[in-house]
């Protein structure tokens, strides 16, 4: 099993190469890549190591078939099906960013309360009513979420996702979730982020 340092970071390998590596460049270096994400290249070599990927001590990496190596790993075989429950400011440009890139995640169905909002195609994706998220995610087959409900909300929606089958939930409400073990939980809490940012540029500037 990776671990979920790892996968990160691998997710950012692959992007520096697809997106931010000239295209007519073929080999790189583990030193050249790694100075890219901002990691050492002893910890891009075991994160590579991770994946049963090395490259050419002369020539360093073939970037297409790195990207390639990667992808295959982090993608599977079939793209991952993926709802997400809350359609509003930032639900929607989540919505966008992720099928603004090329990527096997495929938003497939979004879910809201708000009836000015269900039954409709919103950022290209359609929008159903929040009683239906079993049926939905059921015959579409999705075991991955977002959830994007006030704090309230939260603890529920999440308990109808994985009572519905759903094994991996993205949290982007501020309140710590209950799920089963066997649920992998990611929280991002942007104010909390915000404010640790905050906190470290004040100390930063206090030493000035």
């Amino acid at each position: 099993m990776i671990s979920d340092r790892t996968v990160e970071r691998l997710s950012l390998y692959r992007w520096l190469l697809e997106m931010r590596v000239d295209p007519g460049t073929v080999y790189l270096f583990s030193h050249q890549l790694a100075s890219m994400a901002s990691v050492s290249p002893a910890q891009l070599r075991r994160d590579l190591m991770a994946i049963g990927y090395s490259g050419s001590p002369s020539k360093g990496y073939l970037v297409k078939d790195l990207a390639g190596s990667i992808g295959a790993v982090l993608d599977g075989s079939e793209p991952s099906r993926v709802a997400l429950v809350g359609m509003g400011n930032l639900g929607r440009a989540i919505v966008s960013f992720v099928r603004g890139r090329k990527s096997q995640l495929q938003i497939v169905a979004t879910f809201d309360k708000d009836c000015r909002k269900t039954g409709r195609v919103i950022s290209g994706c359609r929008c159903y009513n929040q009683d239906k998220i079993e049926e939905v995610v059921e015959k579409e087959k999705i075991i991955t979420a977002v959830i994007t409900v006030p704090c309230a909300e939260a603890q529920k929606v999440a308990d109808r996702l994985v009572n519905a089958g759903v094994r991996g939930i993205l949290n982007y409400a501020p309140v710590p979730l209950r799920v089963p073990e066997w649920v992998y939980l990611e929280n991002r809490d942007v104010t909390a982020a915000l404010e640790k940012v905050a906190y470290f540029a004040r100390q930063e500037e206090e030493r000035k």
